[in-house]
């Protein structure tokens, strides 16, 4: 028996070894990476220069606790807020801590405005973490399911519904809207294109937050380096995890104008955020996407990948819809498909996901080769359309 806590199903293998998009097993046998850690590996697995920068760093100083000043820390925020558009930023470890980070802050911000129930409006089947707020904050109650008493103050509403926000424009607790841009864990769900314009207007006649979750979507997921990019706004709080590291945990909460004010000495902390080991990677990560302009990259290659899909499986009577946004790729299938990742795996050595219960979802890393992409494309049809015969 294991001495791991038995908190995954785990699939039957085990990797000793990545290059690329390319995973390998302790017998050499290779696997074709379609789901980049879950939008972690976005430049892939070995990346030489995010290989230089950590092996630097280990033989340098990997940890001094924020008592101090950390060079690294302000170089990496310095440039995400000058690529982003924001203020200020908090390091921390993961998505969900960057996500209780915006939450503290939404709540905090309502308190300073003598808002005594501070209340946050959230999505159906979205996605912000387990740890108890960020839970609470997610739109899926089967991930729910046995950790009540929930934390209270949030409102739960449509995703990409403004009419449902709207309606809510007169409850004096509410201090702002979280939401993520594409929903990846809720399905690959894509707003309409007024949906992230009309919540910018929504917040700005009500005075509230605009949060958005970019934990998934950022780093160039999507064919910008942010996802919001694509609705030419600018949201007051961003968070980021995920791919800023490649791997290395990392995560950022980042603010503008007053509410980049609102976290001081005391508020929060964190004792690994932001190490100098943590955020020499991250600065790599960055440079690299920045100076290889892979989210452009990446918003070619999505449309190619769609166009093929869609070729292959479009009017296909199992596919229900085949959508994305760069390297984000949903095919929606009329029924439940969760065994397709055992079977890609066993039978095509190929690493995909499923997510509510209907969707397959790709997350492929930026560097896959166009044979690779291929390969991609081949066995996911294969497997579809052998399953649903």
């Amino acid at each position: 028996m294991s001495a791991l806590m038995n908190t995954y199903a785990r699939l039957p293998v085990a990797f000793v070894r990545g290059e690329g998009a390319q995973l390998f097993d302790a017998e050499g046998r290779a696997w074709l990476d379609a789901l980049s850690g879950i939008a972690v590996c976005n430049l892939g697995h070995a990346h030489p220069a995010l290989q230089d920068a950590l092996c630097d760093q280990a033989g340098t100083l990997w940890h001094t606790s924020n008592l101090y000043r950390i060079p690294l820390q302000e170089q990496l925020g310095e440039r995400l807020c000058q690529l982003s558009d924001m203020d200020r930023v908090f390091f921390c470890n993961s998505g969900a801590e960057a996500n209780e980070t915006a939450i503290k802050l939404a709540r905090r911000w309502g308190h300073q405005r003598g808002v005594d129930t501070p209340t946050i409006v959230v999505m159906e089947n979205s996605f912000h973490g387990r740890t108890l707020a960020a839970l609470s904050a997610t739109g899926n109650p089967k991930a729910q399911q046995g950790f009540g008493p929930l934390v209270e103050g949030f409102i739960r509403v449509p995703y990409d519904d403004l009419d449902a926000i709207d309606a809510l424009s007169s409850d004096p607790n509410i201090v702002a809207v979280l939401v993520e841009p594409v929903q990846g864990e809720g399905g690959v769900q894509i707003p309409d294109e007024d949906y992230l314009p009309g919540l910018r207007e929504l917040c700005d006649l009500n005075g509230w937050l605009l949060m958005v979750d970019e934990v998934q979507t950022g780093m160039g997921r999507t064919g910008e380096l942010f996802a919001f990019e694509h609705s030419d706004i600018q949201p007051d709080v961003m968070t980021l995890a995920k791919a800023l590291g490649n791997g290395m945990p990392i995560g950022a909460c980042l603010a503008r104008g007053k509410a980049a004010e609102v976290l001081v000495p005391g508020s929060h902390g964190t004792t690994f955020g932001g190490n100098p080991l943590a955020c020499r990677v991250g600065l790599a990560v960055v440079e690299e996407m920045v100076g290889q302009h892979w989210p452009r990259r990446v918003a070619e290659m999505g449309g190619r990948l769609l166009d093929a899909f869609r070729d292959r499986l479009e009017g296909h009577p199992a596919v229900r819809d085949i959508r994305g946004r760069g390297l984000m790729i949903g095919i929606e299938l009329d029924r439940p498909c969760g065994e397709l990742v055992g079977r890609a795996l066993e039978e095509k050595r190929l690493l995909i996901n499923v997510t509510r219960d209907t969707v397959v979802r790709l997350l492929p890393p930026f560097v896959m080769t166009a044979s690779q992409q291929q390969q991609m494309v081949d066995a996911v049809c294969d497997l579809i359309e052998s399953f649903t015969a």
